[in-house]
């Protein structure tokens, strides 16, 4: 699509301006391409002014663009966006680094290990088009949805939740980064502090700080956050909100114990607050996982947990449909903020997600995926123990698409990721996983976004330079 629409694009000073373009029928023979393909690059033409499409009569050159006029002075920007001064509690500051790190696709030729997402080769494609194929055809598709979602997708939602979670318990939302947003609104007031894992996933950090809150980290271990750690935070700090992942956590993979996910819950309870529970890898079990434990929120009783979980993590990064879970007067302050925040869900996506789960296609897809990730997980530890002995997973999950490696004594993880980028590898630096002050340096590799298991071992290879002192 993209040489196609490069050859159009140098071919647009034959046409006069307003002058009409050949035919789909003739681009089609021309290139000896397919409709879809015209269709594509004709659109991204369009997008950037270059044509205008008149329905019925054709592709027309449009007018050249007016030159812009000077640019402003916007320099004053800088004390505006400032908070210090205006009388807030903590100054709000909004930065995406550590996201962007995870979001950012690497240059051509490089592996990136950085992505949180599946890479494309995993994800249902097929399955996710014939559901939104079939959603678009459903009578009302385009309508105006509920602002709570799809009673039928809540319900879904509520059976995976589990417990006495029901769909009257549940707000369809626009992903989980989306739902996390909301919760941390609803729950903590700028300047309150909130008690995070440590180390925890960035986006989280980046949505705390941006509301003017303040994160307090409580350490993880390899059965999730210390009970009596979070005791002590909760007292020392009077905070009323505790942000966990009780499965797989990112990044270290750890599952809650048994033995701890009752203590975490009487512990909150005690302290009158609210645990946002982070559901984001149940379907991202490996193969070997065994069934999982149930939900934080099928065990409260006392409507203690906001339970958040989403779709895109097992499906695509564009199928941004996840939910929020709540019991009580919460769940009102909780859909307020959502609907003055985005109204509501688009119904063609919410449609298009009710198909796709719905589909005979949908548990083999959960099931190839379990296969895959374990397969790659083993692959790319047994590469790392070959090739890369000092860089040490801290353990091996279950669970999750990445392995939390710790560097060798002296290791400096911003050093490393910009050797490794160096030498043809893009991965994440640990230091944006911790609100205060890192034990240890750290990388996260992710073994989910790249092509197959043949780039990991490439990848271990290349990065065999990166790691000083590496035999």
């Amino acid at each position: 699509m993209a040489e196609l629409a490069e050859s159009l694009r140098s071919e647009l000073d034959r046409y006069p301006v307003g002058g009409k373009l050949p035919s789909s029928r003739a681009l089609v023979e021309r290139y000896r391409v397919s409709p879809v393909t015209v269709s594509r690059a004709l659109a991204s033409l369009a997008a950037e002014g270059l044509v205008v499409t008149r329905p019925g009569a054709g592709v027309f050159r449009s007018p050249p663009r007016t030159e812009a006029g000077a640019s402003g002075d916007t320099s004053w920007q800088e004390v505006s966006l400032s908070a210090e001064g205006t009388g807030e509690v903590v100054p709000r500051s909004v930065d995406a680094s550590g996201v962007m790190v995870c979001l950012t696709a690497p240059p051509p030729g490089v592996i990136g290990l950085n992505s949180g997402y599946l890479h494309t080769s995993l994800q249902p494609e097929r399955a996710m088009a014939a559901a939104l194929a079939r959603a678009g055809r459903r009578p009302g598709a385009w309508g105006r949805p509920p602002v709570e979602g799809l009673p039928e997708l809540r319900d879904w939602f509520a059976r995976e939740i589990g417990g006495a979670v029901g769909a009257a318990d549940v707000l369809v939302t626009a992903g989980g980064q989306s739902a996390l947003t909301t919760a941390l609104r609803a729950l903590a007031p700028p300047g309150a502090p909130v008690l995070v894992e440590s180390p925890t996933y960035p986006g989280l950090l980046a949505i705390a700080r941006a509301s003017g809150c303040r994160p307090v980290p409580v350490p993880v271990d390899a059965d999730g956050v210390r009970p009596e750690l979070l005791a002590a935070a909760f007292e020392a700090t009077g905070a009323r909100v505790f942000v966990c992942q009780p499965l797989f956590q990112n990044p270290t993979g750890a599952v809650l114990s048994a033995g701890r996910r009752p203590e975490v819950l009487r512990i909150a309870r005690a302290a009158g607050a609210f645990v946002i529970e982070d559901d984001y890898a149940r379907a991202l079990a490996h193969e070997d996982a065994g069934p999982p434990p149930p939900t934080l929120a099928a065990e409260d009783l006392d409507g203690v947990v906001v339970h958040v979980r989403s779709l895109t993590k097992v499906t695509s990064p564009s199928l941004r449909v996840g939910a929020l879970a709540a019991r009580g007067p919460v769940l009102d302050r909780l859909r307020a903020i959502q609907v003055v925040d985005s109204f509501f869900v688009p119904r063609p996506l919410q449609e298009a997600a009710l198909e796709l789960v719905g589909a005979p296609a949908w548990p083999r897809h959960l099931r190839a995926v379990a296969a895959e990730l374990r397969h790659r997980r083993d692959v790319l530890a047994g590469a790392l123990r070959r090739e890369l002995p000092a860089l040490e997973p801290v353990r091996l999950p279950t669970g999750g698409y990445q392995l939390w490696t710790r560097l060798g004594e002296g290791g400096d993880d911003a050093a490393f990721v910009a050797e490794a980028l160096r030498a043809g590898v893009a991965v994440a630096p640990g230091r944006p996983f911790f609100c205060a002050e890192p034990p240890a340096a750290y990388v996260r590799l992710g073994f989910a976004g790249v092509s197959g298991p043949g780039e990991l071992v490439e990848a271990v290879r290349r990065m065999r330079g990166g790691l000083s002192g590496a035999p």
